[in-house]
């Protein structure tokens, strides 16, 4: 009897003494709460990656270029990300399985292709998570940025090594996303943006630039980002037909958390732009644009915002990318599967301390890359949606969200195409 779960030995206590109903309360009263914790984490954990120190940077950098017309790629970007989300969490946690097996037994030999882009891609993406750290605790307090990147980085590994590291990762992304908004809410506002601009070109862009919206796209759903709270539901258990209402709610209100903060972050930007404020984006776009709408204050909130959203970016991104290792030996579990976690840390931490790019560009770069990931995997996941139910047990996912996943795999593929070299452009800035 000891081996079962707590919600098998509450059905097995209902004819018991009371003693044991109490014990069953107990047992299934922990069992709800720790899939709550676990959801909520999911939740954060996606929308903390989506909106990590990268798509900050990114922000900036486009909103200084383009102004008010970039609110179309803000919007198309929180499109792409809900058609994504939703049927990578629908067919993900249905399926029982993660992307790479699953991808393997749909079509042999794409899980070990996704695999390895993703894990290279998420490798790309931690070093600028790392960078990022280092210019938030360099903002925040003065920290040289290479030391700041070493002191987020063994953090990040701390909490790795915790006994029990999934619900440490749950409480602390919880925790750092809460503090982005609140402190982002509060930027936007002071820097008073032009709303209505910002809204009219949110639909009627006066410019559309392709690359700048694969960059931002990839930074916010790309790579390993796209896999992240649906890897993060199988390792709390959470799977199946059964599930499929709080799977669905539960990416409905990440994507919501993450179209908050990405407008509120382009409005913060937007406001100080449209006053005039010259920002110089070979430096730090997004430090110079906190700093000019709210002072002193500003600057040291900035600090705070980019560390948080590196730190948990830092961590979403070596679970993710780890996660996939499992394709290539099954053993990569458990404390193991911990370790491997902390090497990764380690090596994306070696190659930043050694890189010669400048933060900045690293960090935009490192968001096309995922953006030019991101139709590979997804084209996999709609033949699967589309023409093999048998690996999801018999389950039709909603055609209407299916024939939107199409388009935006074939838009991902264009804008991928047609975006390559100028992406690759970015590593020169």
């Amino acid at each position: 009897m000891n081996g079962q779960t707590s919600s098998g030995a509450g059905h097995e206590s209902s004819g018991a003494r009371p003693s044991g109903e109490g014990e069953g309360r107990t047992g299934a009263a922990d069992f709800v709460k720790a899939r709550k914790g676990s959801l909520l984490g999911a939740i954060f954990l996606m929308a903390t990656s989506a909106i990590g120190p990268g798509f900050i940077t990114q922000t900036a950098t486009f909103t200084v270029s383009m102004g008010a017309a970039f609110a179309f790629g803000i919007l198309a970007s929180v499109v792409i990300d809900f058609v994504v989300q939703s049927n990578i969490w629908r067919i993900i946690t249905v399926s029982g399985q993660r992307a790479g097996e699953l991808a393997n037994a749909a079509i042999p030999g794409s899980g070990f292709l996704l695999a390895v882009l993703v894990i290279f891609g998420g490798l790309v993406f931690n070093i600028g998570n790392i960078a990022g750290s280092g210019l938030g605790l360099n903002a925040l307090i003065g920290l040289d940025p290479k030391i700041g990147g070493l002191i987020s980085a063994l953090l990040a590994i701390g909490i790795f090594l915790v006994k029990r590291a999934g619900a440490a990762m749950d409480k602390v992304v919880v925790v750092l996303g809460a503090v982005m908004i609140v402190l982002t809410l509060f930027v936007a506002i002071v820097s008073d943006p032009p709303v209505g601009e910002a809204l009219r070109q949110t639909v009627w862009p006066d410019t559309i630039d392709f690359a700048m919206i694969t960059t931002i796209v990839g930074g916010t759903v790309g790579g390993y980002i796209t896999y992240s709270g649906a890897h993060k539901l199988l390792d709390s258990g959470i799977r199946g037909h059964e599930q499929i209402r709080s799977v669905t709610n539960s990416a409905l209100l990440g994507i919501g958390v993450t179209g908050l903060l990405r407008f509120l972050l382009f409005l913060a930007f937007l406001g100080v732009t449209a006053s005039g404020v010259v920002i110089d984006v070979t430096g730090d776009p997004a430090a110079q644009a906190f700093q000019a709408a709210a002072g002193e204050f500003g600057l040291r909130a900035f600090g705070l915002v980019i560390w948080a959203a590196a730190l948990s970016s830092i961590i979403g991104a070596a679970f993710t990318s780890v996660s996939f290792m499992s394709v290539f030996s099954h053993r990569v579990e458990g404390r193991l599967r911990s370790w491997v976690t902390v090497v990764f840390i380690l090596v994306s931490l070696t190659v930043y301390l050694i890189v010669g790019t400048a933060p900045a560009a690293l960090l935009v770069f490192a968001g096309g890359f995922n953006g030019l990931i991101l139709p590979i995997g997804f084209t996999v996941f709609m033949y699967i949606g589309w023409f093999r139910k048998d690996l999801l047990g018999g389950y039709q996912v909603n055609r209407l969200l299916l024939a939107a996943g199409t388009v935006v795999t074939a838009l991902t593929w264009y804008m991928g195409v047609v975006s390559f070299g100028a992406i690759f452009e970015f590593l020169t800035v």
